[in-house]
């Protein structure tokens, strides 16, 4: 198409036209008062679609604190550990626990930087303007992730609680520390290309970059300290527990006594914490990960919702370059269509277990009031127009990729035995939402969920078949391959 620049420009005549018609328009003026002194998502909320949401829930998953994540894009990480804290506290009858995640956020920035230069060496011959080399180049050992990465860094590192590795001000606030530590990561990568252009061997090439790999750990033991080989593990059960000798929590034997008083009063009231202790001296991450987390990490699926033609439903994918430890594989995931996406999200909580889950966290959310729901945020009446780009495009366009991940625990239930809202616990501190809680509509849901880890266990038998299907490979650039954060 030939047009000349006049033709392509905002015509003087039309811009008069625009702003005549803004102003004969009372509810533009109201509008604009309102966007203008608030803000837009303040202007734009709908008190009767706040009432529409309220905070109680049929299904409803006991949790403890409220974590935060702070400056930082370990979404993934802190809801990954949050799905697997549920699970220990229940088993070992805890009031409240939480693991370090920047123990595996340190293990993570290790593992990337390695899987950096090791793509580095698999892709020498690609120009550095490549579609290819742009997407592995783009963020080295960014902060973002999904559970595969988490399930990757536990089944090799293990886990710790947040007592044996406490969070750092580079933990908290992570960007100095991973800009400096891309910086120097893509001045190896161009160190190793221009060596292979002169001739140095892929023997010689990986003995550089075991090299530069003490570098990585300098600059991540630096910013994070270094990480416990071994650690003591302290914790009190609740009062109606014992610990075996084992550390097992178990119910309190009170046969015989009319109730839970009567058992207490079988002992004199002191000031002394009574309760049953759990006790490890010098105990490893892996050793605490297989004795204490009652779940295997390798048991869960990623399940996809993405109405996307070049996506059939029923089909097993795997995205190219996206592992974080390089020896354990890239992420995969199963399209799946949004009953069965749905119907395991439903099995999952019914039967007492939280879900990781990943969406658009931007779209249609209040992030203080702790909303996700188009009906809450009006902007169409604001700004006087409607949005109807549906879930395939946004997805296609860029415009609601995965970029947040999070806990579901608890759901809702109408008379007709389906959903309407869903509990939603962040990782954004317990001043965000409702004391750190969210509730999200079923529609937003449909329209901006996009990955769920469901356990095997609740898959169906169609779905669970696709697991021993021979994954379809897709590029580092296309839908779906965005890390949360």
């Amino acid at each position: 198409m030939t047009t000349d620049a006049s033709a392509r420009a905002i015509k003087p005549e039309l811009l008069r036209t625009y702003t005549e018609d803004f102003n004969k328009d009372r509810a533009n003026l109201i509008a604009a008062d309102a966007a203008v002194s608030a803000g837009v998502l303040k202007a734009a909320t709908d008190y009767r679609g706040v009432r529409a949401l309220p905070r109680d829930f049929s299904i409803e998953l006991k949790q403890g604190s409220i974590t935060n994540q702070e400056r930082s894009g370990r979404c993934w990480m802190f809801a990954s550990l949050n799905t697997l804290r549920y699970e220990l506290m229940h088993r070992w009858n805890l009031e409240d626990f939480e693991f370090s995640e920047t123990y595996l956020f340190f293990w993570d920035a290790m593992e990337k930087s390695n899987t950096y230069l090791e793509n580095v060496l698999r892709t020498l011959d690609e120009a550095t303007d490549s579609r290819l080399f742009e997407a592995i180049n783009w963020g080295p050992s960014d902060d973002g992730g999904w559970w595969q990465m988490f399930a990757a860094l536990v089944n090799k590192y293990g886990l710790v609680p947040k007592s044996a590795y406490p969070e750092s001000e580079n933990s908290r606030n992570s960007d100095d520390f991973k800009q400096y530590l891309n910086s120097k990561l893509r001045e190896f990568a161009a160190e190793l290309r221009r060596r292979s252009v002169a001739g140095a061997s892929e023997d010689e090439l990986r003995a550089l970059k075991d090299e530069y790999m003490g570098t990585v750990y300098r600059i991540c033991a630096v910013s994070l300290g270094e990480p416990p080989e071994k650690f003591d593990f302290f914790a009190r059960t609740k009062d109606d527990a014992e610990a075996d000798a084992d550390g097992k929590a178990e119910s309190c034997k009170c046969e015989g006594k009319s109730d839970a008083k009567a058992c207490k009063s079988d002992k004199p009231k002191t000031g002394k914490d009574e309760r049953p202790q759990i006790r490890e001296i010098g105990i490893t991450p892996l050793e605490f990960y297989k004795k204490y987390v009652p779940v295997d990490v390798n048991d869960f699926v990623t399940l996809a919702n993405a109405p996307l033609k070049n996506r059939p439903f029923n089909q097993r994918y795997r995205i190219r370059f996206s592992a974080n430890v390089a020896e354990a594989g890239d992420m995969e995931f199963v399209n799946v269509p949004l009953d069965v996406f749905k119907k395991a999200a439903l099995d999952q909580l019914t039967a007492g277990h939280p879900i990781w889950f990943a969406c658009d966290c931007t779209q249609f959310a209040l992030r203080k009031d702790g909303f996700f729901d188009q009906s809450v945020v009006r902007v169409d009446q604001l700004f006087g127009t409607e949005f109807t780009g549906d879930k395939a495009h946004g997805l296609e366009y860029g415009d609601s990729p995965s970029n947040h991940a999070m806990t579901f625990t608890g759901v809702n239930l109408g008379e007709d035995g389906k959903p309407n809202r869903w509990k939603v616990e962040n990782s954004w501190g317990k001043d965000a939402g409702k004391d750190g809680y969210y509730v999200m509509s079923d529609a937003w849901f449909d329209r901006y969920v996009t990955e769920l880890i469901i356990r095997k266990e609740y898959l169906d038998d169609a779905t669970r078949a696709l697991l021993a299907a021979e994954p379809v490979e897709l590029d580092p650039w296309q839908p779906l391959t965005r890390r949360c954060r």
